[in-house]
């Protein structure tokens, strides 16, 4: 029995689920990673086949956020460049790097996520107008040339960190899950080049889980702008705290 008649939509499926989160809080790829591994990926090759599903699932979130009039460009555009220097070191590192002390301290990040998150102590400061004088804009800076040095390195669990450095600024959730799309698409761009030039790449599997993972990002806007910050409040406070446990217990 050829493998690809129940990988493509085995991947295809959990790619739903994962654009959904991925858009929604973070994590998918904590769902697709392992799975693209149990295929028989090497831990490599399966990083750089799920950069294929988050590039093409950020096509379709950008423009689901832009249609709805909820991606603020200006900054977006102030977060990416940064981003986009650290993905390129990330990526080369994450070519024969072992990740298992990452997922460790990711786990311990997602916690710190999940508490910041529900206790969520900028909720009074938050409003729609924010302004980023010379001092916030340089920690914009500082904190998502980390953020891309994570996300090229690994890509697992890089929104939870998108939503902390953005939530300490008073923004609401729904605006953050627009930036994270679209600084996520710009820094994979670079990333993905960066394995496809190494060779770490399956097509086959990338595309069905692509597919999925599109389908999921043109869902997840929808139910960001319907429900709101409330409610993506508690997807994230969930999902953090189930992927914490899963990285902490089996890793």
């Amino acid at each position: 029995m050829d493998p690809y008649l129940w990988q493509l939509p085995l991947l295809f499926a959990v790619g739903v689920i994962a654009g959904i989160l991925n858009v929604l809080a973070g994590g998918g790829s904590l769902l697709t990673l392992p799975l693209l591994i149990f295929m028989g990926l090497p831990g490599a090759m399966a990083n750089g086949t799920n950069r294929i599903a988050i590039f093409c699932q950020n096509i379709f979130a950008i423009r689901g956020f832009r249609k709805r009039g909820m991606l603020p460009l200006q900054l977006a555009l102030l977060c990416t460049p940064p981003a986009l220097l650290g993905s390129w070191f990330g990526a080369n590192l994450a070519i024969s790097l072992d990740d298992q002390l990452f997922k460790r301290i990711l786990a311990l990040i997602m916690i710190g996520v999940m508490v910041f998150t529900a206790l969520d102590p900028m909720k009074r400061f938050r409003r729609e107008d924010v302004v980023f004088g010379p001092l916030r804009k340089l920690i914009l800076v500082i904190s998502f040339f980390g953020v891309g040095v994570y996300g090229g390195f690994v890509q697992a669990g890089v929104g939870f960190l998108v939503i902390t450095a953005l939530l300490v600024h008073g923004l609401d959730l729904v605006r953050i899950n627009a930036v994270k799309v679209f600084v996520i698409f710009t820094y994979t761009f670079i990333a993905l080049g960066v394995f496809i030039y190494h060779d770490q790449v399956n097509w086959a599997l990338g595309l069905a889980l692509a597919a999925g993972n599109s389908v999921g990002g043109v869902i997840g806007p929808r139910l960001a702008v319907a429900r709101g910050h409330d409610w993506i409040k508690k997807v994230v406070t969930v999902t953090v705290l189930v992927f914490a446990l899963k990285l902490l217990l089996f890793p």
